[in-house]
Order: C-alpha cells, then sequence, then structure tokens
C-alpha cells in the first residue's frame, strides 16, 4: 500500500468480539479485548489523522460463518486494512464432534474469503493473525488433537499470508514463552480465550509486527 491506511477493521470470533456492542457507543463496540487496545493506543497516538476502527468479531463464528457475513460486515464498510483472527471454534467443532464439525471447511472458507477480498478491495491490507492454544482447560483432555488441528491451521493461514501478500502475526510461540512467567490459565483462562493479560499480550505482538511492515498505519 503507498498510503496508510486510516479505516481499520478487525474479524474473528469471541476472541476478536471482545463482548462489544451491536450499537454506535464509542464506548462499548470495539469490545474489550485485542482489538480494543490496539484502537486505544493508535487512536490515541495518531489523533490528528483520526483514524477509524471497526470491530466486527462474533462470537461462535467459524471461517465459514465469517465468509457468509463478508458482505456485511467487511465490504460495506470499504476498511483499508482489515485484521483477521479465526479458526479455534473451527477446531472445536471438529475435536468434539459436533454436527456443525462433520466436514472441515477452514481452508476451503478462508481462501474463498481472501480471494473475494482481493478482488473486491484489491489495495487493502490484510493482517492474517495466527490461531493459538495454551494446555489447560477445555483443550486439557484432547490436547493432542488440539495441537496437530491447530497446528494444520496456524500452517495453513502462514501459507495464506504468503499466497495473498498479507502480514502475518505469530503468536503461539510468544504465548509458549509467556507460560514461563506465569501457568497457561492466566494468560489463556480456558485454553483458548485470552484474559487482560493474554489480550494485552496479543495487542503488543500486532502492533510489534504490523507497525514494522509495509502496512503500518501512520
Amino acid at each position: 500500500m503507498s498510503t496508510s491506511p486510516s479505516v481499520i477493521l478487525f474479524q474473528g470470533d469471541s476472541i476478536t468480539d471482545g463482548g462489544r456492542s451491536r450499537n454506535d457507543d464509542p464506548n462499548h463496540f470495539l469490545g474489550h479485548g485485542y482489538a480494543y487496545l490496539i484502537s486505544s493506543r493508535l487512536g490515541a497516538e495518531l489523533a490528528e489523522k483520526q483514524p477509524t476502527f471497526y470491530n466486527r468479531g462474533v462470537s461462535g463464528d467459524r471461517a465459514s460463518d465469517l465468509y457468509a457475513r463478508w458482505n456485511e460486515d467487511t465490504f460495506s464498510l470499504k476498511p483499508e486494512l482489515i485484521s483477521i483472527l479465526i479458526g479455534v471454534n473451527d477446531a472445536w467443532r471438529i475435536i468434539n464432534n459436533e454436527p456443525s464439525g462433520v466436514t472441515d471447511r477452514l481452508g476451503r472458507a478462508y481462501l474463498h474469503l481472501l480471494e473475494e477480498t482481493r478482488e473486491v478491495l484489491p489495495n487493502t491490507g490484510l493482517v492474517l493473525m495466527e490461531p493459538f492454544i495454551l494446555k489447560t482447560g477445555a483443550t486439557l483432555d484432547k490436547w493432542d488433537a488440539w495441537q496437530e488441528k491447530i497446528g494444520q491451521y496456524q500452517r495453513l493461514v502462514r501459507e495464506f499470508a504468503d499466497q495473498f501478500g498479507a502480514v502475518f502475526v505469530p503468536l503461539q510461540d510468544m504465548l509458549n514463552q509467556a507460560t514461563e512467567k506465569a501457568e497457561a490459565s492466566y494468560w489463556l483462562w480456558d485454553g483458548v480465550h485470552p484474559t487482560a493479560a493474554g489480550h494485552e499480550l496479543i495487542a503488543r505482538q500486532w502492533l510489534s509486527v504490523v507497525q514494522d511492515s509495509k502496512l503500518k498505519i501512520q
């Protein structure tokens, strides 16, 4: 991108949703997770530019759900930068043998979503965030299955980032290293969903990677 993005959209599942409101209340529409933290910091630093931040994360979403609402919740907003974090619900439903997890659609849906975005918004920057887990809570009983499935998704998202010229934000190694300071549940309370401290780590990593990339917001 030749110019700095001024309309930034965060997309994903509950980790992105962060309990956001569904109205225009500026105190709540960014939720209380990493998207809020990133928007807070950049919004304060770039007040003269007044960048616009949107959060359209929806709790429970899989990649196919994201794709199904992409017209309304992405294209209609005309973002200049889109940040995507998705995958844990796809894995959750497959590992727990839920009816909605009979087939693994993450790769197909994610690919369609990216192809269509490049077609409709060819100049929009893409940030693909690595899905992650830690060994505690929901992931404990079937840890090997979780590691295998999320590992597949992590490799896939990295490949998509290369394929579509996106900025890839690695998160798993950072969270693994964080468990040397405090137990896994301190960062991801159930092995999947971040605590306040976990969201702060994710926000710092996003800012470190994106603000040192071609998509730097300035």
